[in-house]
């Protein structure tokens, strides 16, 4: 008998600019990567050298962040980040 062929998982589609507005206050890293088109390993890596384009919390003791959703709108928006 031949084995069923195994299909690999459909690549996640990137998000629209009007979904990830809808998405709540603060998103992983791996969502956030998803929308700006980048790996997840990337972002991460530029987080941590604070080069980052979007904002970022720290998720409690860990080294984990979550991404500021409003910052990432405004990064695929084009819109300048303004004084800070």
């Amino acid at each position: 008998m031949n084995k069923p062929v195994q299909l690999a998982p459909k690549a996640q589609q990137q998000p629209t600019l009007a979904e990830v507005a809808q998405w709540p206050a603060t998103c992983s890293v791996r969502k956030a990567a998803s929308a700006i088109g980048c790996s997840p390993t990337h972002l991460a890596s530029l987080i941590r050298r604070g080069e980052s384009p979007v904002k970022t919390v720290p998720l409690g003791s860990s080294r984990r962040q979550l991404v500021i959703t409003a910052d990432l709108v405004r990064l695929l928006s084009g819109e300048d980040r303004g004084a800070a």
